[in-house]
């Protein structure tokens, strides 16, 4: 893994003095020490030569390199050098990336040369951490300038990574993820054109990932599954497969990034995931129970993460029937809320953001009565949370849940470019589909804005909704239709 470091460098970024004489210096020492193996026929360590592949590897990747372990040179099934305990160091020296073993294998006639060729890359129990400081600064930013290089030296090898690592930490933002148990094995690595610049845009390669567990401040994924074709920077992710919210998601990615602007079509199915397990990363507290299904189908263009965001497009949709909120009795709160005024509805239109969808939505908004058991508890009989997406903005389409004796209804947007809540409103509905109660929230996701709820129309009890249906009487005036989706009122 060092040496095919230290030939990354050979790549030539700007013609660099220093990279192409380190990485000679580099391919000379394996160069010379093949040549020994081949001439006296001499296996075992080589650690006397330690110190100049350290020294090679650290200047060729402008970070610091330690071999910790042993250094072994052997000749079957080809010539290959394996290292042990190696470290790549940051700045303050601490390790960026380790590996209990590297493998690293070498075609032996270009060394006559002093070319060094990789053939295959083995890694053991390889352990990655990567930082962004407060200034935003990466603490993998020299590696990330030679990701050229790194790729255009993996021409016609294959890598393989066991059980190794990962860890991601941003201290501006405070979120972070760790990865453990991965596993990759990538084949047919070729870039077409040579070592030109960007070569991701003419990369083909067939890999296969799994990762056991990663697992974020708010949740955890399990049993992670990609298999990726890709051909001329064009790359079929199909398919990605994880456990998630007690539920299996199944979907698949097609990145074009050979286009002069990257394109990313995203398709995902999670059927049957349990929304108590969704509701987890909000409180330990359960507060509703039952399964839904989620779907969504996206694409987005651009080239950074936030021009894809901007140009994001597609439908997003939640159904679910026969859910159960615990410790609250929906239905009469909402028949004494006129005398009361004590219940929160934007809260309960927590149910409507639930599912990966709604993790940027629910993780700064505590949606605190929701948690808050009064007693009792509400059969809610459908769910439906139906989103159109455009420029990065999801549009309610039809977002409505009916109980045993209400209708509540959300329209606005969730604007995801910006963070913020784009004039949602939550309002119980009558039988013509006007609003009764409505509550609006607009802001940040984290800090919104909450109105205090308005009532717009008598909220009639159950008693005085039958005489209505019967008889007819106290007829209701015009109103404004709040919602028309495909949600019934109750009967």
């Amino acid at each position: 893994m060092l040496a095919y470091n230290a030939y990354a460098r050979k790549a030539n970024r700007g013609g660099s003095r220093r990279t192409r004489s380190s990485t000679v210096r580099l391919a000379a020492a394996l160069g010379l020490v093949g040549l020994a193996v081949l001439a006296l026929g001499w296996l075992g360590g080589i650690d006397r030569y330690k110190h100049r592949l350290e020294t090679a590897a650290s200047d060729a990747l402008g970070m610091e390199v330690r071999i910790r372990g042993h250094v072994r040179l052997g000749l079957f099934p080809d010539l290959h050098v394996t290292v042990e305990d190696g470290e790549i160091l940051d700045e303050q020296g601490v390790a960026v990336f380790s590996a209990k073993r590297g493998l690293l294998g070498i075609e032996p006639l270009p060394l006559l040369r002093r070319q060094l060729r990789v053939t295959r890359i083995q890694l053991t129990q390889p352990r990655l951490s990567i930082e962004r400081d407060r200034n935003g600064t990466l603490n993998v930013d020299r590696l990330e300038r030679n990701a050229a290089e790194l790729l255009a030296a993996l021409n016609e090898a294959s890598v393989s990574l066991r059980d190794g690592a990962m860890g991601y930490t941003d201290r501006r933002a405070g979120t972070g993820f760790e990865a453990a148990g991965l596993n990759v094995a990538v084949s047919r690595i070729r870039v077409a054109g040579g070592n030109g610049p960007q070569p991701w845009k003419r990369l083909s390669l067939q890999a296969k990932l799994s990762c056991a567990e990663i697992r974020t401040k708010e949740l955890s994924l399990t049993g992670l599954k990609i298999v990726v074709d890709g051909k001329d920077g064009v790359y079929e992710i199909d398919p990605v497969a994880m456990r998630l919210f007690g539920g299996e998601m199944v979907g698949s990615v097609r990145a074009d990034l050979s286009a002069s602007v990257p394109v990313c079509q995203i398709r995902c199915a999670l059927p049957g995931f349990r929304i108590e397990e969704f509701f987890k990363t909000l409180s330990p507290t359960k507060a509703v129970e039952g399964a839904m299904d989620f779907s969504a189908t996206l694409s987005m263009r651009g080239g950074t993460m936030s021009e894809m965001m901007r140009a994001a497009s597609g439908d997003v949709s939640l159904h679910g029937e026969n859910l159960t909120l615990i410790g609250n009795d929906l239905d009469k709160k909402l028949s004494r809320f006129e005398s009361s005024q004590n219940f929160n509805l934007v809260d309960v239109g927590a149910v409507f953001f639930a599912g990966p969808f709604g993790l940027g939505v629910t993780r700064g908004y505590g949606f605190g009565s929701l948690f808050r058991a009064s007693g009792g508890s509400s059969r809610i009989r459908t769910v439906v949370s139906t989103w159109t997406v455009a420029h990065g903005v999801a549009q309610a389409k039809d977002v409505a849940m009916a109980t045993s004796e209400n209708r509540i209804a959300l329209r606005g947007g969730l604007d995801f470019v910006s963070g913020r809540f784009a004039d949602v409103t939550v309002a119980v509905i009558d039988a013509k589909g006007c609003a009764t109660v409505q509550q609006a929230i607009r802001g940040p996701f984290g800090e919104p804005e909450v109105e205090k709820p308005h009532v717009l129309r008598s909220l009639a009890g159950p008693v005085v909704r039958l005489f209505q249906k019967a008889r007819g009487l106290f007829p209701a005036g015009p109103c404004e239709v709040f919602y028309s989706g495909s949600v019934a009122p109750p009967r």
